[in-house]
Formats: C-alpha cells, structure tokens, sequence
C-alpha cells in the first residue's frame, strides 16, 4: 500500500524499496549512495524535473533522495542491508530473488519492531521510524546554510578561500570581478608533491539547483586559464550538472554540494565543532 504523494511524479519511499535492491544487485552487491541514487532513478524511470524536487526550505538534498534514504532505512531495519562506516551501503544475502521481494510487507514489519520497542520502552509509539543521527545530522547542517545564506558575499568567498588553503591549496586569491565570467578565484593543488594543478573556482550561494549551462558558462570562462575546475555552491546539482561536469573532451570541474561543503566545514573545524560525549554503562549482572 503506497503512502499518500505530495506530488503526483513523486515516488513514495516504500515504492523506491525494490528499485534501491535491484540497483544494488546491478552494481554487484554493494555501491555509495550515489551510485545508487543513480541507478535507481534509472530503474525508476524518474524524470528530471521531479529531480530537481528540494527536500525542504534549503534544499540540502532532493526530495527523492531524501525518500531513498528511508528506503534504505528501512531495508537496513528488516535486514536486507548493512552500511560500513565509509558509506559503503551492501545487500546482507547474496542469494536474494527480487520477486519475492514485498515493499509492504517490509514497511509493516519495521513499523511493528519499532512500535514494540517503543511499547516495551514505555514510550508512545510514533508511525514513522525515527532516525536520531540522521535528523541531528540534517538539523546542523540546515543551521550552517542558514548562516552561510546570512553572510556577505565576500565573507563566503574568503570561507572557500581559506577551505581551499586548509585543504592543501596554495597561492589561492579571490578575484571576484564583474564581469570577470564568474570566476571568484584561484589557486594550485599539489598532488604527493610532485604535481601541480591550476585550479579556477566559482562560488555560489543558492538554495536551488545548478543546471547544465551554468557549468557550461562557468567552464567557458575558465578555458585556456586553468587545469580544472572547482563549483562549489550551498545548494545542489541536476543530474545533468553532474554529467556535464564530467563530460568527455571538456575541461574536468569537480562539484561541491551543500551537504559536502558542510561536511568539509566540520572537517577542518571552520565554524563548526563537534563534542564528543562519553556514555558509562555499569553492568550489573
């Protein structure tokens, strides 16, 4: 039984259950999220415009990546996938028959574990199940956009530069000219320190989707003055983005997200810190 739709070319998430296990079967067992999330809009049939659907009022993720995540929640509940710590997502069996595969049966079984636990808990129990790391994680990262929104402009262009220079570039300057093709700055990325890179990088504060022509533009600009490209924006790229970022015979850009700009904040403590909190359990038996 499908849950109601908020948009009639959204899928719902217990209808994305069974493309996410045949996209992982396509994949030979196991894959990242986005190699899933891709093979599953193909499987799915999910037409672009329903895409570029944001979850949300800052659009960290779309809406049907946001409905696969639930998907593969619940496929970890019922045991049909694990996920290791460097984001890995597996199939548990390797013997699994896709036609026997019940989306229905699969979400009432985890909302009946999970409406046990929380009565066995003495606690109320609530119709979806709820994931506290996954909602912490989308809570700060929500908060961290809405400042990056808040900031001048300039104020984020020198948070990319000095993201850039944490991360191994040096010679990075902001350049931020109108006119100047929408190239905000550059800098050189050394690799094992024998090579060097030129890299020109664009910074965008948006809360929608970056579509193909503004890679087009931004790679146009860019032409005969860099070896790569660097897009880095708070919002997300259409699929089409993405391909095109990467299209053969063009000059290479590498995409930044907001959920991996905000990743990368954390990482190099540049506004964000995390507190790690000890639990002591004391075993009485």
């Amino acid at each position: 039984m499908a849950r109601k739709r908020q948009h009639d070319s959204l899928p719902t998430f217990d209808e994305l259950i069974v493309p996410t296990i045949k996209a992982l079967l396509g994949l030979g067992g196991s894959g990242t999220i986005e190699e899933i999330n891709e093979r599953v809009y193909q499987i799915a049939n999910i037409p672009d415009e329903t895409l570029q659907i944001l979850h949300g009022e800052n659009g960290l993720q779309s809406e049907v990546d946001y409905r696969l995540a639930w998907s593969r929640t619940y496929l970890k509940k019922y045991g049909l996938l694990d996920n290791s710590a460097r984001g890995i997502w597996a199939l548990t069996k390797s013997d699994l028959n896709i036609d026997q595969i019940d989306s229905d049966q699969i979400v009432r079984t985890v909302r009946e574990q999970h409406k046990q636990t929380e009565q066995k808990n003495k606690k109320e129990a609530n119709e979806e199940v709820e994931i506290t790391e996954k909602i912490e994680e989308t809570n700060w990262k929500e908060q961290l956009l809405n400042v990056l929104f808040d900031i001048p402009p300039e104020a984020f262009e020198r948070l990319a530069q000095r993201l850039l220079r944490e991360s191994g570039f040096i010679q990075v300057e902001v350049i931020g000219k109108t006119g100047d093709g929408g190239i905000d700055g550059k800098g050189i990325v050394r690799i094992s320190g024998f090579l060097s890179f030129h890299v020109i990088f664009q910074c965008k504060r948006y809360k929608g989707s970056i579509t193909p022509s503004q890679i087009r533009d931004f790679r146009g600009a860019m032409q005969g003055r860099a070896d790569k490209g660097l897009f880095i924006t708070t919002g997300t790229f259409t699929r089409d983005a993405i391909k095109e970022a990467t299209r053969d015979g063009a000059p290479p850009i590498d995409l930044i997200d907001g959920e991996l700009l905000c990743d990368k904040l954390k990482e190099f403590k540049l506004g964000v810190e995390t507190e790690l909190i000890e639990s002591v359990e004391v075993k009485t038996e």
